[in-house]
């Protein structure tokens, strides 16, 4: 019986799919760094998580303890960072997520089927 060596690298897929170029990397680059805060990762959690997939800004600020300004600049960096989108109504704006760009970063840390099936 032969055994098989282990030692030797494996070639395998990138984490999810084709290699990306380096502008993809620093798109991607700074939407990690605008998911890096705290404060940012749970206001996109309860944007995306809001009944009929929209939250009011003005119940954004409440699960905080930091001021309305600094909320408002939180939203800006996720807009910015093309994870929400926000419209105007009234004196409101309303939030939500673009699913395409979770699918995305959701996408990154799907492991290839490795099973040769």
């Amino acid at each position: 019986m032969e055994l098989e060596d282990v030692s030797a690298p494996v070639c395998c897929e990138p984490l999810s799919g084709p290699v990306m170029d380096q502008d993809e990397a620093a798109d991607l680059a700074r939407v990690f760094k605008a998911l890096a805060d705290p404060v940012r990762l749970r206001l996109l959690n309860l944007i995306a998580s809001a009944q009929g997939g929209e939250a009011c800004v003005c119940d954004l600020t409440g699960p905080f303890d930091v001021s309305a300004p600094t909320i408002s600049h939180h939203l800006k960096i996720l807009r910015q960072a093309g994870l929400i989108e926000g419209e105007r109504r009234g004196t409101w704006v309303y939030y939500r997520v673009i699913p395409e760009r979770l699918t995305r970063l959701s996408g990154l840390f799907a492991l290839p089927d490795l099973s040769g099936a």
